[in-house]
């Protein structure tokens, strides 16, 4: 999975008063945790753009006044008029420790149902997978060549070797359903069947 460098600096306060000085100065409160203690740092709001305004996954290399550490987004506060992020929350990575993400869906091929006028929905666009941070895929590829109208893709025609999904064997990623357009041809069809006879 590719990653993204946000460079930070240590909070040596973490009250209020000094939580709002940082904001006014367009810096983020961040916290990283699940090492032996929480590390409290500070990084410019424009450095989290490519980590949040993107419909892509990445993990972060977080560097706190030269010490590198890998993280994953954990969780995010955005102000309710402004938007501005308000703080985020960091899980430290660890290569031996499997952690759990959402990892987006990417679809491949195109669906003869789809083609003959039937609709896709797609349910699922990310679906949650657990794996070492080193198997952790930028996405998750579905083929949908082989649906039909009426045809569904659950998530174990996805399976793979290197995560788990942490989904019921029953979860729907993409189906094509009828549509008006598809019914309507099908009809037509058999009228023009009838006719020919």
């Amino acid at each position: 999975m590719k990653s993204i460098t946000i460079k930070g600096s240590k909070r040596e306060s973490v009250g209020k008063v000094a939580t709002k000085a940082l904001r006014n100065a367009g810096m983020v409160p961040c916290v990283i945790y699940g090492g032996e203690n929480p590390i409290h740092f500070s990084a410019e709001e424009k450095a989290f753009k490519n980590l949040v305004f993107t419909p892509n996954v990445y993990t972060a290399s977080i560097d706190v006044d030269g010490q590198k550490i890998p993280a994953i987004l954990q969780d995010i506060q955005f102000h309710p008029v402004t938007d501005k992020i308000l703080h985020v929350d960091f899980y430290q990575l660890f290569d031996d420790k499997e952690i759990t993400m959402n990892i987006p869906v990417k679809l491949t091929g195109t669906s003869p149902g789809v083609l003959s006028g039937g609709a896709l929905r797609f349910t699922n666009r990310k679906l949650k997978v657990k794996a070492l941070p080193a198997n952790l895929p930028d996405f998750i590829t579905a083929d949908i060549s082989g649906l039909k109208i009426g045809n569904k893709l659950f998530v174990t025609s996805l399976h793979n070797d290197d995560y788990t999904f942490m989904h019921p064997d029953n979860t729907v990623v993409v189906q094509v359903r009828t549509s008006r357009n598809a019914t309507v041809s099908a009809d037509v069809e058999e009228e023009t069947t009838e006719a020919a006879e």
